[in-house]
């Protein structure tokens, strides 16, 4: 087990040298931080002052002999997989505080970018922590613990989840089902469809998520995504 305060992962700097927001990209099962550290350089021209960190998962991966996990999958009971996210939710949070801190940086300046189980954990941990965060970029996944959220809730921050309509690891209904949970809990959500893409990220997310980046670190309001 990698020990909490040694979380770290590969980072790009903010271009103008100082960083006055910060990204913090949060991978899938089985990869590590320079997987979605990959998205930083597209996004780093329209934010020139914000620093991003993709940190690797806590825990080896127990299904490949490479790689990390936010929590186990090989029993996907829903309550083996929530107590597999609660269990990494403090190490996360402790990773945030540290990473806020070194930057001087409040919620207000942060977003999470998640892919697959890092968009779980991304969902999971946003709304529960006391101050919101500036915006929550969730690719290819689910809301765990929805049945608990409007009770766990303690802040509301702004969600786009992007899902394709061909995953074959996290289905495309998992999508609908993540905007319910969401609004139910009243935080504000918005989705897009990616028709025909499998389990990743395409250009047009991409570009919504940079569009939303620099909105939220602008404190401009948020537009309806364009079909």
């Amino acid at each position: 087990m990698q020990d909490s305060f040694a979380l770290d992962g590969p980072r790009l700097a903010a271009r103008s040298g100082k960083a006055t927001s910060l990204v913090i990209l949060l991978h899938g099962l089985g990869s590590d931080g320079n997987d979605l550290i990959g998205l930083a350089p597209h996004w780093a021209s329209q934010l020139p002052d914000t620093a991003f960190v993709s940190p690797n998962a806590p825990f080896p991966c127990d299904m490949a002999p490479y790689g990390f996990q936010w929590f186990s999958l090989l029993d996907r009971s829903p309550a083996r997989i929530l107590g597999g996210v609660q269990a990494a939710a403090p190490i996360l949070d402790s990773f945030i505080d540290r990473e806020l801190d070194r930057h001087g940086l409040d919620e207000s300046r942060l977003a999470l970018v998640g892919f697959s189980q890092g968009c779980m954990m991304s969902l999971y941990v946003a709304p529960r922590r006391a101050k919101p965060v500036a915006q929550v970029l969730g690719y290819s996944g689910r809301l765990i613990g929805a049945e608990l959220l409007k009770a766990e809730a303690r802040s509301k921050p702004p969600v786009l989840l992007v899902h394709g309509t061909a995953d074959q690891v996290v289905p495309f209904e998992s999508l609908a089902a993540a905007e319910a949970g969401l609004k139910a809990a009243g935080i504000p959500v918005e989705i897009l469809a990616r028709p025909g893409l499998p389990h990743s990220i395409d250009e047009q997310g991409l570009a919504e998520g940079g569009r939303r980046l620099v909105r939220a670190f602008r404190n401009e309001s948020a537009n309806r995504i364009k079909p």
